[in-house]
């Protein structure tokens, strides 16, 4: 189980690797289109990411939702701590 303040370190460790932001740009609040500047490409990289971190996929509907950090720490952590089916 990973509480929301690994994840959002996981995902920002990400975000600067995949796209050379810098660390300090990327809080819970900053958006990932305006703030960080990441199109929809970027964000198909970026599922594609959590997937191999996780060993699971984040539903393309669910993602599209997301607009802030935030969201999609909480999208990773809900994948995460569901229940196995």
């Amino acid at each position: 189980m990973q509480s929301r303040d690994e994840i959002f370190a996981t995902l920002r460790d990400a975000l600067v690797e995949l796209f050379e932001l810098d660390a300090a740009q990327i809080s819970l609040d900053a958006n990932l289109y305006e703030d960080l500047e990441i199109d929809s490409i970027d964000a198909v990289d970026l599922i594609d990411h959590i997937k191999r971190q996780t060993g699971k996929k984040i539903a393309a509907e669910e993602f599209k939702a997301v607009r802030s950090v935030g969201d999609v720490v909480e999208a990773v952590y809900r994948l995460v701590n569901a229940p196995a089916a």
